[in-house]
């Protein structure tokens, strides 16, 4: 299969336009992207990337759309969690503010930002994918949870050797595999029954061995 370097944020996948530039904004309050990672993005700021066209279709993208039933799988950046990551805006300074999830993003482009409101701040809120694919951005496969949640989810799957949370590449090596997968079967003019074989050959790549 044909591999690829490292992807930007801002790149768009093979042969899509890329849409126009949109102008930023700013403002502060905490706003949580999963477990363990915050960043100081208000309410009002998510709603205006949200309400942005140009915000949106450069969201779109980057989003590999399959059934309604299947992952929608992000295939531009992916991050150390292998978690998509998308440069919603870039904002002044010297930190990565305009940088979010990009299944944080999905979620709330289907259900509105989410309220902090009667969240504690030993238990913030986080998205827990009902698939297990860190990389999938369908809202279908996402709910709201905790990070306790999570975790939990987490240790009753993991051990699961058919389940993505075993693959021996770790979540991050799985996502950029699979977005890979998608990328170079675009590239290559692929019709969508041929990037559904290329998909499943990179997920079952880093299956651990069993012996049934």
């Amino acid at each position: 299969m044909p591999q690829h370097g490292p992807r930007r944020d801002d790149e768009c996948l093979p042969s899509m336009p890329s849409p126009p530039s949109e102008q930023p904004q700013h403002d502060d309050q905490l706003a949580l992207f999963g477990p363990l990672q915050r960043a100081r993005i208000p309410a009002e700021l998510w709603q205006s990337w949200l309400d942005d066209p140009a915000v949106v279709a450069r969201f779109e993208a980057k989003r590999y759309r399959r059934s309604e039933q299947t992952c929608w799988i992000w295939a531009a950046g992916i991050s150390s969690t292998g978690h998509g990551t998308f440069r919603a805006a870039s904002l002044p300074g010297r930190s990565r503010r305009g940088t979010v999830p990009a299944h944080l993003f999905a979620y709330q482009l289907e259900h509105g930002v989410i309220p902090r409101l009667g969240w504690s701040g030993a238990d913030d809120p986080c998205l827990c994918h009902r698939c297990d694919e860190a990389g999938c951005v369908n809202p279908a496969h996402l709910r709201l949870g905790t990070n306790a949640e999570n975790r939990a989810e987490w240790a009753r799957r993991h051990r699961n050797p058919h389940g993505p949370l075993a693959d021996l590449r770790g979540a991050a090596g799985r996502a950029r595999a699979v977005a890979a997968a998608i990328r170079a079967g675009i590239t290559a003019g692929d019709t969508a029954d041929q990037i559904e074989r290329r998909i499943r050959e990179a997920q079952t790549a880093g299956a651990p061995l069993t012996l049934w």
